[in-house]
């Protein structure tokens, strides 16, 4: 649509909407905005608008209210998002900055960015194959038991038990460590396969069997894409829609129950870029449910994304502000961490 006074009819329209959820009619369209063309001519513009179906009528003689349509032209046109104040960045900084550990962060971004957004937020962990190791300990056991503790730089730890293929000493486990750590910080799980044989090369020709077997162990656990995790907060954020939007409330919630459904809500972490995916858009298929993600990243590269579950009338400019914001400042926490 390129006519510059239908798109300013429209926006008024969702903006109005937004904040009130009622339809609305062209006489208080007029009077609340400075559109510049009269009551009848605006009412002109919304028919022909319906007509293209970027407004629908409710009810005989209602208002219009904006269609999925309605909302995608909204925010493809968006010049920009609304920025958080400068009181609300340091708050967000000093919150997430007072995290104990991974799963404090987690936790507290759902928090920060539901109670900024009024949605439900979901937050998705650093991917393990994304993310580069940091640290590998080696914790004896029993005699040939042992427990690999992998630490990334994102502050995310995984533990797997490995059986030694011979008794081993505490020394020789201290060796072994050192040498492990010598050979894998700074290298993505992604990479393994790949650099493998240098990775090897590392150890004496005694130590390679057990190596090995660790590098396995490391590997199995990249490729377990399965295993990545997702904390969602806010949901009582939603029971604001129940009584009125039956028809998203619901369906919203249940998708939510869902770690998989979740995780395709989201996307996969390959931008760090803004996506708005509104009603049939979703994966899966919320059709009166928008979906606003982001990835964050930990120096040049992203590692999982964030983001907010709502209704199609959400806020867009200052949903999508937050989410932007959030992502940016968790990334920072995880890189200093």
């Amino acid at each position: 649509m390129q006519d510059d006074r239908k798109l300013r009819v429209l926006r008024a329209i969702i903006e109005d909407y937004i904040a009130t959820h009622e339809p609305i009619g062209s006489r208080l369209l007029s009077e609340r905005h400075d559109l510049g063309v009269s009551p009848a001519t605006i009412r002109n513009d919304m028919a022909v608008l319906e007509d293209e179906g970027y407004l629908e009528q409710p009810h005989t003689s209602a208002g219009r209210i904006p269609t999925a349509l309605g909302y995608r032209l909204f925010v493809d046109q968006l010049s920009s998002v609304k920025p958080l104040s400068t009181a609300e960045q340091r708050a967000i900084m000093k919150f997430l900055a007072g995290a104990a550990d991974l799963d404090d962060v987690m936790s507290r971004t759902t928090k920060v960015l539901s109670q900024l957004t009024k949605q439900a937020a979901i937050v998705q962990y650093p991917s393990l194959s994304k993310t580069a190791i940091r640290h590998v300990e080696l914790v004896k056991v029993s005699h040939q038991r042992i427990l690999i503790v992998l630490v990334t730089e994102a502050g995310r730890v995984e533990q797997r038990y490995l059986e030694a293929p011979t008794e081993i000493t505490d020394v020789e486990l201290t060796q072994l460590r050192n040498k492990l750590n010598t050979a894998l910080v700074g290298i993505y799980l992604s990479d393994f396969q790949k650099q493998r044989s240098n990775i090897v090369s590392y150890f004496d020709e005694n130590d390679r069997e057990f190596a090995n077997l660790i590098l396995d162990v490391l590997i199995e656990l990249s490729d377990r894409e399965e295993e990545e995790r997702v904390v969602i907060g806010g949901t009582a954020n939603l029971a604001r829609y129940a009584d009125e939007y039956q028809s998203m409330f619901r369906p919203v919630l249940e998708a939510l129950e869902e770690q998989v459904v979740l995780l395709r809500l989201i996307g996969e972490a390959v931008a760090p870029d803004i996506s708005v995916k509104i009603g049939i858009e979703n994966p899966t298929g919320l059709k009166s449910a928008a979906v606003v993600t982001s990835g964050y990243q930990i120096g040049d590269n992203t590692v999982a994304r964030l983001g907010v579950v709502g209704p199609t009338h959400m806020d867009y400019p200052t949903t999508m502000g937050a989410v932007l914001a959030v992502s940016s400042y968790v990334g920072s926490i995880l890189a200093g961490k």
